[in-house]
């Protein structure tokens, strides 16, 4: 059982301090104080979010400084940190595993592709668009067809007034 709790602990530092960096820490500070907190007063868990608030100070300046032994000790003190709360609490690992389950990112299993465009030659009198996948690109006037996807040329696109910027 000890060796289950050191895995989960060290699960949780290393999704925490992936949280700490990305922009769902918010949502992910909160909810992880809570946690922290253990059913504590306000006082605990506003303890538990600024001891939170300080780790990630410490890790953003470690990765700033490209510091990797500061980012590692940031993340072996929280690895102990739940290993504690899992020790004194052993029913918290199930609701440490439900809250791992829904702050950790989701994997990227899409795959990878690369697109090399090239534009050589003389003058160009149009648009040059060089990427992949676009849809609705118009440019100059109102539509005068439908929507032709991917090959969409400067008359094709939407005729809702949007220009040939393709979404982010």
């Amino acid at each position: 059982m000890e060796a289950e709790l050191a895995a989960l602990a060290a699960s949780g530092a290393t999704t925490l301090v992936g949280l700490m960096v990305s922009d769902a820490w918010t949502q992910g500070r909160q909810r992880l104080a809570r946690f922290l907190a253990r059913g504590g007063d306000e006082s605990a868990e506003n303890a538990a979010e600024e001891e939170l608030r300080l780790s990630r100070r410490e890790l953003t300046t470690a990765r700033a400084e490209a510091d990797e032994e500061a980012a590692a000790d940031v993340e072996a003190l929280w690895r102990a940190r739940l290993r504690g709360v899992l020790r004194a609490d052993p029913a918290a690992a199930a609701e440490l595993r439900v809250l791992l389950d829904e702050l950790a990112p989701l994997p990227d299993d899409r795959p990878v592709s690369v697109v090399y465009n090239t534009v050589s030659g003389g003058v160009h009198h149009g648009h040059i668009v060089m990427g992949r996948d676009f849809t609705g690109v118009r440019f100059g006037g109102p539509a005068t067809g439908p929507t032709a996807g991917p090959t969409a040329g400067p008359a094709d696109g939407p005729a809702d007034g949007r220009s040939g910027q393709a979404p982010d």
